[in-house]
């Protein structure tokens, strides 16, 4: 497989990643049983995995590694943020305003990752 097929895979990966959690985070908000479903729990995770791989594949192949390229550390240091963020959006949360708040900023974070990986650029 070629560097391009794995960064396309990679930013298929990343779009069904953030609007799989958008759509989650809809559900919570609505108080929806759908969030209460096998695959729900499940697909995140395929994705996600698929998503770190790809991610991997390519810092190998490109040679280029976080904490040596800032903007890719900048990327490593924003994923930790969603996912802790993403957690107490959809599961860890209170109350209904600490997983709204956190959910609006996991989404905020998340544009900062697609924008830095868009541009290269940290601010």
């Amino acid at each position: 497989m070629s560097y391009l097929a794995i960064k396309h895979l990679h930013m298929t990966c990343a779009a069904l990643s953030g609007s799989f959690f958008l759509v989650r985070g809809i559900w919570m908000l609505r108080d929806s049983a759908l969030l209460k479903q096998r695959w729900v729990g499940i697909a995140p995770h395929v994705v996600d995995t698929v998503l770190l791989g790809s991610a991997l594949t390519m810092v190998v192949w490109s040679g280029q590694y976080p904490f040596v390229q800032g903007w890719l550390t900048a990327k490593v240091l924003a994923l930790v943020a969603y996912i802790l963020l993403g957690a107490v959006a959809l599961k860890r949360g209170r109350t209904k305003a600490v997983r709204t708040t956190a959910f609006i900023a996991a989404l905020l974070v998340f544009a900062y990752i697609v924008k830095v990986a868009l541009t290269r650029q940290v601010f």
